[in-house]
């Protein structure tokens, strides 16, 4: 890995060097645009609206425009910025991890020590695990100042972007105003299927299928040219018409569980569904 950005931790009057690498990678299959006809690739040019030409990109600065006037900004005006300048993680406060909503993170971040910070470093997430709290941080990246939360993962620390305060919206639906009458026979069969399909959660059982028959098209093109049956290539999908037409709650429900009961006995060959988890079809 490569790191991104070089500063360090700072709580009370303890600094803590560290490197910042980024936790995730895309995986996705990398696709560009083509002229459909004869397949030529389709490019974009930065061209300028006065003069014509087109603009190198080291050449081009930024501005911000409020409707009469333009101000540009170049990167030397951004350098010039104190948040930007500053290369300090700076705790603000520890608070109780589950009051982190989920809704909140962003980008996820690997904090790695300088050689001569290990034990800093080491004391620091321990006292957050032993306290079970997460370090709310503010630190300046690519011209942004961000707000963001420390916590454990493994023996690494992790670094979590947070949006902003009035970055998330408000989910304000009329509909949810009405309160349906949900029976404790209906709620007994929800339970059911909750715990039909309870499992331990392991990311490494689920794999992005869409990506795979994505990379197998692909494939197939590249072996068969471009004309070839995707019915051959992927296989006839299951018709599951018959569930897609019930509406009724209950019996629903039912179904759902006694389907999920179906594939656990399966799986565990006919053994029960006790250590058997259900088979993963998309990757978190």
């Amino acid at each position: 890995m490569r790191s991104i950005w070089k500063g360090s931790i700072s709580f009370g009057l303890v600094n803590v060097p560290v490197r910042v690498y980024s936790a995730t990678e895309n995986h996705d299959v990398s696709l560009h645009q083509v002229h459909a006809d004869d397949g030529g690739r389709i490019r974009y040019q930065r061209r300028c609206e006065i003069c014509g030409e087109v603009v190198a990109y080291e050449d081009i600065a930024k501005a911000y425009d409020d409707g009469e006037n333009t101000v540009v900004l170049t990167p030397e005006d951004f350098a010039s910025l104190p948040a930007e300048t500053a290369k300090e993680i700076e705790v603000v406060e520890f608070v109780p991890a589950k009051q982190i909503d989920p809704i909140r993170l962003d980008k996820a971040y690997f904090l790695e020590p300088d050689k001569t910070a290990i034990k800093p470093y080491t004391l620091l997430r321990r006292a957050l695990e032993d306290t079970d709290r997460s370090a709310v941080v503010r630190f300046a990246l690519r011209q942004k100042t961000r707000l963001a939360v420390l916590r454990v993962r493994d023996k690494t620390l992790l670094l979590q972007t947070m949006l902003w305060d009035d970055e998330i919206r408000e989910a304000e639906f009329d509909v949810l105003d009405q309160v349906p009458r949900i029976s404790a026979k209906e709620r007994d069969m929800a339970a059911q299927l909750v715990d039909s399909l309870a499992a331990d959660f392991d990311a490494s059982q689920f794999t992005d299928d869409y990506q795979e028959q994505l990379r197998t098209l692909v494939e197939a093109k590249l072996e068969q040219g471009d004309t070839i049956d995707t019915a051959a290539t992927f296989g006839e999908k299951d018709d599951e018409g018959e569930d897609a037409e019930v509406v009724d709650l209950m019996e629903a429900l039912k179904r759902s569980v006694e389907r999920s009961k179906e594939r656990r006995g399966q799986g565990s060959g006919g053994q029960g569904s006790g250590a058997t988890k259900p088979r993963a079809r998309k990757k978190a």
